[in-house]
C-alpha cells in the first residue's frame, strides 16, 4: 500500500509538471530561485510573504527558502545565522541546485556591482540603473564605463534586445561618453538614446530619470544606490521600500554567481519582484550573454580605452605661465567638457591665443568663447583630447 501511495505521488507530481510546462511553454529543467530570509529590517515574515507573492505570480519557477524554520509550503533549507545562510546559498548556487538567489548585505569582490531595476514615476516605464551596489572599479570613470556594459548585459538578459543607453549628468559623465563612443567606433554596438529635453544628447538630465528615457541609465554606484532608495520608497516615507525589483544581480568580468541584492528595508512587493527578476536573468542566461558582450567589447579595444582613463595625463598645469589673450565678448558656449577638465580646457584655448571663460550651463560645465572663434575652439579642444559638443542652451 505504501508503495502504491508513493507511486501515485510521483505520477501526480509528474502530471502537474507537465501541465505547468504546457501552460508556460517551457519544457526545460524547472528553474529554482533561492531567497535568504535573515537580515530584513521588517523581519523574516516579510521576506516569506514576498516569496509567497512571487509564487502566486508565476508557475515557471520554484522558490527555495534559506533561513530559520517557518510555517510555509515552500521548500526550506534550515539555517540559523547569516554567515551559515550565505555559505549555504553559495553551495546551492555552485552546485547548480538553484539558478539564482535573492539576498541582503552580501559582499561582492571588487569588479562586480549590481544592476537595479525600477519603475519610473513619470510614465510607469521600467528602467535599468547601472549600478547600485558593489564596486566595478576603484577608478570612478572606469567604473561607469564598466557599469554601462553591465547594464547592457542585464537588459539583454531580461529580453531587451537592443537596449537604449543614457549617461546620468554627473562628474565624469563626459569622459564616460567619450570612452563609450570610442568603443562604439571600434565596433561594439551601443544604442545611445536622446534626452527628452530640447538639448538632446546621451547625457541624461533629472527629467530623464523620472520618465525613464533610457532602458539603461549609467551612473556611479553610490548615486545609483541613492536612486534605488528614492524610487523604491518615495511613496512610503522612506522606511519601507515598496516599488521596483531591488538592487539586482551582481555582474562582472569572470563572475558567474547569480546573486541579487535587496535592501534591508525592502518590503514584500519588492521581494516578490526581485524573485521574478532573478528568474528573468536566469531564464535569459545572463552569464552566457555577459561572456558574449564582454568578448565583443574587448575586441573593440575596451582594455586600451580603460587604460587611457586611468593613466596619468600630462596636461598643462595651472602653475605654467600662459598669457591670457585680450578679452573678448564671449557668447558662444561649448558643452561636454568634464568639470574636472574645465579650467585646463580654458587654458588650452588661451595657449592657442583664443580668449575663453569657464561657466556652468543648465546641462553642466561650459566654455565660453566668441562667436567668431567658435569653430576654431572646437577644433583645438578636440585636438587636445577634451570631449566637447556644440552650443548649449536650456
Amino acid at each position: 500500500m505504501a508503495q502504491n501511495k508513493e507511486l501515485k505521488n510521483i505520477l501526480s507530481n509528474a502530471l502537474l509538471e507537465i501541465a505547468d510546462s504546457i501552460e508556460s511553454g517551457n519544457f526545460g529543467k524547472r528553474i529554482k530561485i533561492g531567497l535568504t530570509t535573515l537580515g530584513s529590517e521588517h523581519g523574516v515574515e516579510n521576506l516569506v510573504k514576498g516569496a509567497h507573492i512571487a509564487k502566486s505570480m508565476s508557475s515557471q519557477y520554484d522558490i527555495v527558502l534559506i533561513g530559520p524554520k517557518v510555517d510555509t509550503d515552500l521548500e526550506l533549507i534550515e539555517v540559523n545565522t547569516e554567515e551559515e545562510m550565505h555559505k549555504k546559498m553559495e553551495e546551492l548556487l555552485d552546485s547548480g541546485y538553484i539558478s539564482a538567489c535573492v539576498t541582503m548585505h552580501y559582499n561582492f569582490p571588487i569588479g562586480v556591482s549590481t544592476v537595479g531595476r525600477v519603475v519610473t514615476p513619470g510614465k510607469g516605464r521600467e528602467m535599468i540603473i547601472a549600478t547600485t551596489t558593489g564596486t566595478s572599479s576603484a577608478h570612478r570613470t572606469e567604473a561607469m564605463v564598466k557599469n554601462a556594459l553591465y547594464g547592457i548585459v542585464t537588459a539583454k538578459s531580461i529580453g531587451i534586445k537592443n537596449p537604449t543607453v543614457g549617461i546620468l549628468n554627473l562628474d565624469g559623465a563626459r569622459q564616460v561618453e567619450k570612452a563609450l563612443k570610442e568603443l562604439k567606433q571600434n565596433g561594439y554596438d551601443i544604442n545611445f538614446t536622446e534626452s527628452m529635453r530640447s538639448d538632446g544628447g546621451c547625457v541624461m538630465r533629472g527629467n530623464d530619470l523620472l520618465t525613464g528615457t533610457p532602458d539603461v541609465m549609467v551612473t556611479d554606484t553610490l548615486t545609483g544606490n541613492l536612486l534605488m532608495k528614492i524610487f523604491s520608497s518615495y511613496s512610503t516615507g522612506g522606511d519601507y521600500e515598496a516599488l521596483g525589483y531591488g538592487y539586482g544581480p551582481g555582474v562582472g568580468f569572470d563572475y558567474d554567481r547569480n546573486i541579487l541584492i535587496l535592501s534591508r528595508a525592502s518590503g514584500s512587493p519588492v521581494v516578490a519582484n526581485a524573485i521574478k527578476y532573478a528568474f528573468d536573468i536566469s531564464n535569459g542566461n545572463i552569464n552566457k550573454i555577459a561572456k558574449e558582450e564582454f568578448s565583443k567589447a574587448k575586441n573593440a579595444k575596451l582594455d586600451d580605452i580603460l587604460k587611457s582613463l586611468t593613466k596619468e595625463t600630462k596636461k598643462e598645469t595651472n602653475s605654467e605661465e600662459i598669457k591670457v589673450p585680450e578679452k573678448e565678448i564671449v557668447t558662444a558656449s561649448i558643452s561636454g567638457i568634464d568639470i574636472m577638465d574645465l579650467e585646463d580646457a580654458v587654458r588650452a584655448l588661451w595657449k592657442n591665443n583664443i580668449y575663453a571663460e569657464s561657466g556652468m550651463g543648465c546641462t553642466g560645465p561650459i566654455v565660453l568663447v566668441s562667436e567668431s572663434k567658435y569653430d576654431q575652439s572646437i577644433q583645438v579642444l578636440n585636438k587636445e583630447g577634451y570631449a566637447c559638443e556644440g552650443n548649449s542652451h536650456c
